[in-house]
């Protein structure tokens, strides 16, 4: 499929430039508090890439207080990679309150199919918790609305099977957002579905670019009560700021993206949203074949 036929143009009805420009200027000017759950191996990254965008991370997990941290806050990220049974439950404890006080929950489940601690984990989070957005590969999608999925680790393994249809029908099984990242994103509230083509391959060759695209989805949501509208401004404006960090670190490695991707999480401008951002909506949750 060529995707320059998916390309959104300014002006149609439904998510467009100006609308992605117009949140990412909110969550800059709002500063919306983030409240993080997440795994160890990528606290630091997923703050700075936080401060970067101009929102502001809390890492609160301690079951004493996660309670009282997330009715304050703008949005709830909860992110399993380093699981124990005291993350989950703290995960679950925030996320109650969280839906007490309108706060978005925004779910990531690493690792989901790895082992069955991690599976059964992600599982009673969402049957437990009122789940805005969940963002996850096909695989750990798969394997949390119960379809067996390879995966290898955290990362996701093979892919077979239709990832469109997954996710269309994980969103209208858990009445909630559903993200499915990859070569080209997915998202979909069960009913419209878009697809996003931003993004660079140097993302996968750094830890916790993932995590990091979960929390800014928080903070977009933390701006905007609609969570396909955040989801996909997020996801547009993650890819382009990988694809300009790729362009000025692309000969330098790994390293030196990730250094000059916090950089463009900063940097980047409503012109070159208006220039690369590259998604668009699916008519009627056709498949990919059925559209052309």
């Amino acid at each position: 499929m060529d995707l320059a036929f998916l390309f959104l143009q300014k002006g149609e009805i439904g998510v467009n430039h100006d609308s992605v420009c117009e949140l990412l200027r909110k969550v800059r000017e709002e500063n919306p508090l983030v409240h993080n759950i997440t795994n160890t191996v990528v606290t630091n990254f997923t703050a700075n890439g936080l401060l970067a965008i101009g929102a502001s991370p809390v890492m609160a997990s301690a079951p004493e207080e996660v309670a009282d941290m997330a009715k304050i806050s703008s949005s709830l990220v909860l992110n399993i990679g380093t699981l124990t049974a005291q993350t989950v439950e703290s995960m679950i404890l925030a996320g109650k309150s969280a839906n007490e006080h309108n706060v978005p929950v925004i779910f990531d489940p690493v690792g989901a199919g790895a082992t069955r601690f991690r599976t059964e984990s992600a599982q009673k989070i969402m049957s437990e918790v009122n789940v805005s957005v969940i963002r996850g590969n096909a695989a750990e999608i798969a394997n949390v609305v119960g379809e067996k999925w390879e995966i290898k680790g955290v990362d996701a393994g093979s892919i077979e099977g239709d990832v469109w249809s997954l996710a269309v029908t994980a969103a209208q099984k858990w009445n909630c957002i559903v993200v499915i990242t990859g070569k080209e994103d997915i998202a979909t509230d069960g009913s419209n579905t878009y697809v996003v083509a931003n993004g660079h391959p140097l993302l996968t060759k750094v830890t916790g670019t993932g995590c990091l695209l979960t929390s800014v989805i928080g903070a977009f949501a933390g701006v905007e009560q609609d969570g396909l509208k955040a989801s996909i401004a997020a996801l547009t404006f993650y890819g382009v700021a990988a694809e300009k960090a790729a362009e000025k670190a692309l000969e330098q490695g790994p390293g030196s993206f990730q250094i000059e991707f916090l950089n463009q999480l900063s940097f980047v401008s409503d012109k070159e949203i208006q220039q690369a951002g590259s998604f668009k909506k699916i008519l009627d949750n056709q498949k990919e074949g059925d559209l052309f």
